[in-house]
């Protein structure tokens, strides 16, 4: 199962207020867009959700799954299955992305080791889904990665975890058309019972190939308009001051 419920959501970030009521609903195995111009809110809604610490929640709650997980900390909320693909994936250079995701697999499994050649088959299966070539696996994470690259290893990262609630920071920011099908085919992969998703983006580019299930809209901290996926077309055509 994997339900998200946001009600009244109100964020300040260094006391100013970004999120001024957001009421969201996502069920069990669908995929969301969120789109709204810049400075809306859109990412502080993603790492509010993820339970960045710098954003203070000052009234709402977040419920996944039926459990109130407003208080938790970050690895209590990944640890009940949610998983964040960051705008900005950072680089770390001392450790290999293999070692990263089996320690985030381990973690997930209460800290019991996951058998290490079950692991390297599936991340290998994983990887050529994605086109990532082998030695990626053991270079730093994200080191001296392109864009479209640190993009490609977030959703290699969301295939290995397989969690029940994947939150996609404008994972389409930066790639170019082959590149985007690629990430488009991962999140497509995920797709079914067990797993839902809130896409964050600008563009009406990837819908075309991640078609969601609802598409909002969000402005001054709210989200102010829902709808199918037609609305995303609608906004490619009339932008965002028209709407009505």
């Amino acid at each position: 199962m994997a339900k998200l419920v946001i009600k009244n959501l109100r964020v300040a970030v260094a006391g100013d207020l970004i999120l001024n009521g957001v009421d969201l609903e996502i069920n069990d195995g669908e995929i969301h867009a969120l789109m709204g111009p810049n400075g809306t809110g859109k990412s502080t809604l993603s790492e509010t959700i993820m339970g960045n610490p710098r954003y203070q929640i000052c009234d709402g709650q977040i419920i996944l799954n039926d459990m109130d997980i407003t208080e938790l900390m970050v690895d209590e909320r990944a640890r009940a299955g949610i998983f964040l693909a960051m705008q900005y994936p950072t680089e770390v250079a001392g450790i290999s992305n293999a070692d990263f995701i089996h320690a985030a697999l381990n973690a997930q499994n209460d800290g019991k080791s996951v058998p290490v050649l079950p692991f390297l088959k599936e991340l290998e299966e994983k990887m050529s889904f994605l086109e990532i070539a082998e030695d990626y696996a053991d270079r730093g994470l994200n080191a001296d990665f392109s864009g479209g690259e640190k993009k490609r290893n977030e959703i290699l990262q969301m295939m290995m975890l397989k969690p029940k609630l994947a939150i996609l920071d404008e994972i389409d920011s930066g790639l170019d058309i082959d590149a985007l099908k690629i990430v488009a085919k991962g999140i497509n992969a995920m797709r079914g019972r067990n797993f839902s998703c809130l896409m964050v983006t600008h563009y009406q580019r990837l819908l075309n190939y991640v078609i969601p299930d609802v598409v909002h809209v969000m402005m001054d901290g709210k989200i102010i308009k829902t709808g199918g996926a037609e609305l995303a077309k609608q906004l490619e055509k009339t932008g965002y001051g028209n709407l009505n």
